[in-house]
């Protein structure tokens, strides 16, 4: 979704339906159970947007031709290797001979041909414009995939390593929403919706056995739930912290370790550009005028993450810190809102009930008072109510969420996104970077971020950090979060 949404991650951009519920004991040291506040509406990305269905099934239960190592550089997976034509158009992938899908169906070039395809006729969700570049498929042997491209693209292949690369057997799509089959390390065994999700280790993965048969990925939509299920023994990972204040009860217990990195994440102050008075380029100024983001980070978030300024984490490589674009000026924010004629407007805030969109949104609302606008803040439950409304919908003024999927920028040029902005010169930018060399890339990505910043497209709250709590022992886990999966075949227990 939100081809950068929530998306929503990763992490800590969703909300798990339950509140904690009673604690879970892991039975044996070949279960681990591992706290997340992002549950799944369903289990099928193909027609759900968000991050919590990718965030427990990709690279898990579903794998592509190439993924995302830590670093975010694109690695093979199912391919064996690739070859690209000198023009720039042509695929050519090796695949590996001795991939299984759980159904007992074997791992062929056709599969690649039908997965692809498939996004184009029969996704629905906001990534499927991914593959739109994507001319036509040739399953030239059962272990040969040729893709051709209609014109060159930088974004194809990486956009290939996420949910919408995911391979998929024709006999295994007759129910996605409750019956995931791929070739990745785990297999669904249970759903339970409102708590948890339960994979069992897939006996017929062609890699390595994961250290454990078992994982059960437990919900919580209390951030103080979650934290004491860990205390209490009841689960082994808090997957992402939604409360930094509380870091330190884990830093100073040896019981624990803490793992602290960066993700992907913008969280956003999105405005509907296509909605007056925000469709007037003044009231969105003077909004991030109006906000003082520093001392959002710290009351919100505790200081953790950081302040970028545009749709660029650090991790991209035309990343450019634009966070003093628009410092904090109430004075200069007052002027432009007298200039729009729209000294006192009345907006909707309408955010997800999430503790980071919901503790922001206090913040905001206090300083936009003091500007003289009133921002009217509703909570919506997450994923399915704010989806419905908010992104699906467009249904608001101003919302909060944090955009989980990496290379998200382009969202800004796609005017039916939920943000409605419509700028041709940031499509033309998109495009070229898109077919260009990679230096003509970087260049043109550049521009568009700071095309975008300097339109006050949206508001970008911080960047949120990657706050990991385990149990001590456990190994494996990504200090960076750099893709839409909480990957969990590397995960292991030190001896």
């Amino acid at each position: 979704m939100l081809r950068a949404l929530l998306a929503i991650a990763v992490l800590i951009t969703l909300t798990a339906c339950s509140a904690g519920s009673t604690a879970y004991s892991s039975p044996s040291a070949a279960t681990i159970t591992i706290g997340f506040s992002a549950e799944p509406a369903n289990l099928d990305f193909t027609s759900t947007d968000g991050a919590a269905i990718p965030q427990a099934l990709l690279y898990n239960v579903y794998q592509g031709l190439v993924r995302l190592d830590a670093q975010g550089k694109v690695v093979p997976l199912l391919a064996k290797s690739w070859t690209l034509s000198e023009d720039r158009r042509t695929y050519d992938f090796q695949l590996r001979d001795d991939a299984t899908f759980t159904n007992g169906a074997h791992f062929t070039a056709e599969d690649v041909k039908f997965s692809i395809n498939r996004v184009k006729t029969a996704w629905t969700v906001s990534t499927k414009a991914s593959m739109d570049v994507v001319d036509h498929v040739d399953a030239v042997a059962p272990d040969h995939a040729r893709v051709v491209l209609s014109k060159p693209s930088n974004n194809w292949l990486f956009a290939m390593a996420g949910r919408v690369g995911a391979m998929f057997t024709p006999t295994g799509t007759a129910d996605l929403r409750t019956t995931p089959i791929g070739t990745g390390p785990y297999q669904l065994d249970r759903f339970n919706r409102g708590d948890s999700l339960v994979l069992k280790a897939n006996p017929r993965y062609w890699g390595p056995k994961p250290t454990f048969g078992t994982v059960v990925l437990k919900y919580f939509a209390d951030p103080t739930a979650l934290n004491n299920a860990l205390l209490s023994n009841g689960i082994d990972v808090i997957s992402s912290v939604q409360t930094p204040d509380s870091l330190s009860r884990f830093e100073t217990d040896d019981r624990f370790t803490v793992v602290q990195g960066t993700t992907t994440g913008e969280v956003v102050l999105s405005f509907n550009n296509a909605r007056a008075p925000l469709s007037d380029k003044r009231v969105r100024q003077a909004l991030t005028y109006a906000i003082d983001r520093r001392a959002l980070l710290a009351t919100a978030w505790a200081g953790k993450g950081l302040l970028i300024g545009s749709m660029v984490p650090p991790s991209d490589p035309w990343y450019e810190d634009l966070s003093n674009r628009y410092p904090y000026d109430p004075d200069r924010a007052r002027e432009l809102l007298a200039q729009a004629g729209q000294p006192h407007p009345v907006l909707r805030l309408r955010v997800p009930n999430l503790p980071y969109a919901v503790d922001s949104a206090q913040v905001i609302r206090s300083d936009l008072a003091k500007v003289g606008v009133t921002a009217n803040i509703e909570e919506l439950d997450f994923p399915a109510v704010w989806l419905k409304e908010v992104f699906s919908g467009h249904d608001y003024d101003m919302s909060i969420v944090a955009h989980v999927e990496p290379h998200d920028l382009a969202t800004f040029g796609n005017p039916n996104y939920y943000w409605g902005y419509r700028n041709p010169r940031v499509g033309a930018l998109l495009a070229q970077a898109d077919a260009g060399t990679p230096e003509q890339q970087v260049s043109g990505l550049r521009q568009v971020a700071s095309t975008i910043s300097e339109d006050a497209a949206a508001d970008w709250l911080f960047l949120l950090p990657n706050l990991v709590v385990a149990k001590a022992g456990i190994t494996g886990l990504a200090r960076d979060q750099v893709s839409d999966s909480f990957d969990l075949s590397n995960l292991g227990r030190a001896s």
